[in-house]
């Protein structure tokens, strides 16, 4: 059988930031952008600069593995890529994916996220975004940065993808934002702010860990003036080296403070002037549909919780995500929810966190001795991908990801 013919463009850049300011909407791209000129030279239009957002090693390299590819890293970072069957006038469902890392790693050009599989089995159109991360993204500090630059990273790309995905055979009407951990989060956090309404019709978060939810802004800020002593220079001028030197820093004494292993010293911060009695959770999510859920054994990847496995995954994963799939469905969204317990032979990890991932994105090369595959053959890996894949693009479609069988289990909206 034939493979289908995709095509791949990208990076593209989607805004500009300065350092600690909101993003700027990127001149519109190149109308005949195609995979050989992605790399455009005119100043000021098509120049993207193919670079990740500067971070430290991820601390779940243990069980991912580290990524293969390389990328620049750099602060011109606001890129995307875009994978689609044809650019034509087909409006295919568009996947924006937003990934995880804890608000301090990983990027959507990262080969681990590479639609291919999903463009190809679906007729869909797949969108990888980058967006800033650790102190660039989210330091929360007076005078130098409000926070939440990377959330607002994210809502202007998703401007972009309304603006211009039907130039790549996508429907802007039928876009589903997706994201795994810190992406899954930031989506729930995107459903409070008034901006993101109309952006997207469909949500899928994958083992958001809402039990951390937004941290308090007199919080952020302490750790932002830790951030600062240890810097010991202007934010706004210093090296991004000794940026991530602080960052490093700042996260140790937070995990001295806080105990976690789990919880990231840059994260989003409650907004300024934020009213939880305002209403737009439940005006944004009216109409919606909402695909959420959780590994078995998600928190098998955050060792030294002090709580065995299926009571952290209980408490820190799947009765948060059922608290807020309640709420959800009382605003009026459409709400299903899923589990997966997949564990793969010869893992110590189990139906671990990110362990969807590889079923969903990216290809064999990308996940080459990934530990929380074990001894899995990558053609088993990709056979039942294949399912949960189905399920993502049936969703993606119409709004339901269909039936599922195991190891994904349909679950149950609390209520």
């Amino acid at each position: 059988m034939t493979e289908p013919t995709l095509i791949r463009t990208g990076p593209i850049r989607y805004a500009t930031a300065q350092r600690f300011a909101r993003p700027s909407p990127a001149p519109d791209p190149d109308p005949d952008q195609t995979p050989d000129r992605t790399r455009s030279q005119t100043p000021g239009r098509r120049t993207s600069s193919g670079e990740i957002c500067p971070q430290l090693p991820s601390r779940l390299d243990a069980v991912m593995g580290p990524p293969l590819d390389r990328h620049p890293h750099g602060e011109d970072c606001l890129n995307l890529s875009i994978t689609t069957p044809a650019r034509d006038a087909g409006a295919r469902p568009v996947l924006v994916w937003l990934h995880g890392g804890g608000f301090s790693s990983g990027a959507g050009l990262l080969d681990w996220y590479d639609g291919g599989a999903l463009a190809a089995q679906g007729d869909v159109v797949v969108v990888g975004v980058n967006y800033r991360l650790g102190a660039l993204g989210y330091l929360c500090l007076d005078g130098i940065s409000e926070g939440n630059l990377g959330l607002y990273d994210q809502l202007a790309a998703l401007r972009w993808v309304a603006a211009h995905i039907a130039a790549y055979g996508g429907d802007p009407g039928n876009v589903t934002v997706a994201g795994q951990s810190a992406g899954a989060l930031s989506i729930r956090l995107l459903l409070d702010m008034p901006e993101a309404t109309g952006l997207f019709r469909r949500a899928i978060l994958q083992s958001a860990p809402l039990a951390l939810a937004a941290r308090p802004r007199e919080d952020a800020q302490a750790l932002g003036r830790m951030f600062a002593e240890f810097l010991a220079t202007d934010p706004r001028t210093a090296d991004v080296s000794a940026i991530l030197a602080a960052q490093r820093e700042t996260a140790l004494a937070n995990l001295s403070r806080s105990g976690s292993t789990m919880e990231p010293a840059f994260t989003p911060v409650e907004f300024l002037g934020s009213d939880p009695s305002s209403g737009s959770f439940e005006e944004n999510v009216r109409g919606l549909d909402i695909l959420y859920g959780w590994n078995l054994d998600d928190m098998s990847a955050f060792p030294g919780e002090g709580d065995e496995t299926a009571a952290l995954t209980r408490r820190v994963y799947e009765e948060p995500l059922g608290r807020f799939g309640l709420r959800a469905a009382r605003a009026g969204a459409r709400v299903h929810t899923y589990r997966l317990d997949w564990r793969p032979a010869g893992s110590a990890f189990g139906a671990t966190h990110c362990l969807e991932l590889p079923l969903l994105f990216g290809s064999r090369e990308a996940w080459r001795a990934s530990p929380m595959l074990g001894a899995v053959p990558w053609e088993d890996v990709d056979s039942l991908g294949s399912k949960l894949r189905a399920a993502w693009i049936t969703f993606a479609r119409t709004g339901t990801p269909g039936p599922m069988s195991a190891p994904l289990h349909q679950g149950k909206v609390p209520g």
